[in-house]
């Protein structure tokens, strides 16, 4: 009996050792998060109009055109890129007009492209160029790394930000001189 109680009291406080040191991790994940809004050049509000104009584009595209196509709808500033593949020019189209016609949105560049949906490589090797380019932001100091939005869809890299035309040219320059690029679209807004 005497063995179980001091097991069960190892127990508990091994857990509340445990659970405290958690309490700095989460305090510091938290603040982490918070830095990333307050370093983000759009306000916190445009953020989350951002993410809810990228889920109502893209859930009324997959209502109505199912798993036909490949869409990734990315907004930055209200400034809306589309990237991925569609059966056909009407369907793209259609989905530029849903674009458009969503709240707060300013801006639709429409690169989605017609043809097969691509495979799971092409896509991983996208997401791992996507990886390669904001972790070569990180090794200049030219330009804040998080000003810079980056999606890639078929080796083409998409930048989006809120940039000096200096800041945009170091990102090209950066992305376009990465292995595996094929071509760099920049989708900016120029501050002055």
């Amino acid at each position: 009996m005497i063995h179980k109680v001091a097991l069960g009291t190892l127990i508990a406080l091994g857990a509340v050792t445990l659970l405290s040191a958690c309490v700095p991790l989460l305090l510091a994940a938290g603040a982490g998060g918070t830095a990333l809004v307050v370093a983000d050049r759009r306000s916190a509000g445009t953020q989350v109009d951002d993410q809810t104009i990228e889920l109502k584009i893209a859930n009324q595209a997959r209502t109505q055109y199912g798993e036909r196509l490949h869409l990734n709808v990315t907004s930055y500033n209200g400034v809306v890129l589309l990237t991925g593949e569609v059966p056909d020019q009407a369907t793209g189209l259609a989905i530029g007009n849903i674009a458009r016609g969503t709240l707060k949105v300013r801006t639709v560049q429409n690169e989605l492209t017609v043809g097969g949906t691509t495979e799971l490589g092409e896509r991983t090797r996208d997401t791992y160029l996507t990886s390669v380019v904001k972790s070569r932001f990180l090794d200049g100091s030219r330009f804040p790394a998080n000003a810079v939005k980056v999606v890639t869809e078929k080796g083409v890299v998409y930048l989006l930000g809120i940039v000096s035309r200096e800041e945009g040219e170091a990102a090209a320059q950066i992305a376009s001189t990465t292995s595996g690029v094929a071509r760099v679209v920049k989708v900016f807004e120029y501050r002055s």
